[in-house]
């Protein structure tokens, strides 16, 4: 196993570089392609979150591993190299798989313990199922990181740890005051359509609020989620979709907006909120200048913005301007950084390094399999000669005879081998074992090809790797 991450997150880098660096879907799959071209990678993974971008990949050389996977970060991302280098990480072999497990459990995340990232891990590794950039190193580590989550969440208290970016942000705009009786009754804006939206427009529901509009560039997507919304036994919500262009007017009435989209550019201007609350150019001109209004601290919050996306939606000096707040991913990576850490947090670091030390042994346990097996192959292929060549010599031979005679030959052949290649599994799977495959087929001249040709079979088996 030659496994590399190379990425960045809110832990590394400011807000202002990895809302630069952030990766459209598009752009994604491009970097999986052009990683899966590149000499030092034979798999691919990516993982783009709004607070973090990874590239993983198994690769046969780590310093050209580092130097491909940065360049490529790069390139994609449109923040020069000079400029990333210092805020990108990176971890190989079992740091990797420890990072992993981490990031699958939300104690990497921005809120710890929240449960997003599951679902986000998911969709990398079914991206690069679909490209065909994951290869088994790969398909085994992101379902296994599934499956370390899960057992995180369900065997701990992680989640009164965390909770989601959405519940976190709301709590941030509520300033304090209970987030059902700070919401009930106000009407709400989400403006995108994305699993982030839709989780903002159910838990705004579930709050209380009193109407929810949501308005998306694809009208289709936006009638979905009104459709989901108001479904029978659902919220019950007053729910209603409407065109991006009518954003502007729907500001005038709403008290709460939560934006993600995934555009390049700003989606709600200073201007533009301004406009919608009745505020004089002058003012919007004194917030773009880094002035806040005397009034902004203790005024009534007429407007309260939740920006959720990545690059960001909604222009910053929005929030200087009298009577609106905003909360934004860089304010929330301020305020979680004093968020209490629960104490189950160390039970699920205690879980994450048993299963990477559990991973790694499985690992190297089935590098030599394909070994074993071809070793196996070779036996039974001796067999079968030396049978042959015993009926030739003794043409006389029943049928009951000769099969008693095969038979017995198999029996100490299966028992010669059986101790050396259990003992071999087991001495493989330990740290430092990687050189026991290599032993076996020296000892026994087993052939490559033969060894190979086992692999390739188990690589391609339609049962692997289906998340």
């Amino acid at each position: 196993m030659s496994l590399l991450v190379v990425g960045l997150s809110h832990r590394s880098a400011p807000v202002s570089v990895l809302e630069r660096a952030s990766l459209a879907g598009e752009t994604q799959a491009k970097l999986l392609q052009d990683a899966l071209a590149a000499e030092p990678a034979a798999e691919a993974a990516a993982l783009a979150t709004c607070n973090r971008i990874e590239l993983y990949a198994d690769v046969d050389k780590f310093h050209a591993g580092v130097a491909e996977l940065s360049t490529l970060l790069a390139q994609h991302s449109g923040v020069g190299l000079d400029e990333l280098t210092p805020y990108l990480y990176v971890h190989y072999e079992d740091r990797a798989v420890h990072h992993l497990f981490s990031v699958a459990c939300g104690l990497d995340s921005m809120v710890v313990g929240e449960g997003q990232i599951l679902g986000q891990i998911k969709d990398a590794l079914a991206r690069g199922q679909e490209l065909h950039t994951a290869g088994r190193l790969l398909n085994d580590l992101f379902q296994q990181a599934l499956r370390v989550g899960k057992r995180a969440h369900s065997e701990t208290g992680i989640d009164r740890a965390g909770q989601s970016l959405v519940t976190f942000g709301l709590e941030q705009l509520a300033a304090g005051e209970d987030v059902a009786e700070w919401a009930r009754g106000k009407r709400a804006l989400v403006i995108g359509a994305g699993s982030m939206s839709s989780l903002a427009a159910a838990t705004l529901a579930r709050a209380g609020v009193a109407e929810i509009a949501v308005a998306n560039r694809t009208r289709a997507r936006a009638d979905r989620l009104v459709e989901i919304l108001g479904q029978p036994g659902g919220t019950g919500v007053a729910a209603r979709a409407v065109e991006m262009a009518a954003v502007p007017d729907e500001l005038t009435r709403a008290d709460i907006v939560v934006s993600c989209t995934g555009a390049t550019g700003l989606v709600l201007t200073a201007e533009v909120v301004a406009g919608a609350l009745g505020l004089p150019h002058e003012a919007v001109r004194a917030a773009s200048a880094g002035e806040t209004a005397p009034a902004r601290n203790d005024g009534p919050v007429r407007l309260a913005l939740l920006d959720l996306a990545m690059p960001r939606d909604i222009d910053g000096a929005a929030g200087r301007l009298d009577g609106v707040r905003l909360v934004d991913i860089e304010s929330l990576a301020e305020a979680s950084a004093d968020a209490p850490m629960a104490s189950d947090v160390d039970q699920v670091r205690t879980i994450v390094a048993d299963e990477v030390a559990a991973f790694g042994a499985a690992q190297r346990a089935a590098h030599i399999t394909p070994t074993v097996v071809a070793l196996r192959a070779m036996a039974a292929d001796v067999v079968a000669g030396e049978i042959a060549r015993l009926d030739g010599r003794l043409p006389g031979l029943d049928t009951k005879q000769r099969a008693e005679i095969t038979q017995t030959v198999r029996r100490v052949v299966d028992k010669l081998l059986h101790a050396p290649t259990v003992r071999v599994k087991q001495l493989a799977s330990e740290p430092g074992g990687a050189g026991y495959a290599d032993a076996l087929r020296e000892l026994f001249d087993l052939d490559p090809q033969t060894v190979a040709a086992v692999s390739r079979a188990d690589l391609n088996d339609p049962n692997r790797g289906r998340s």
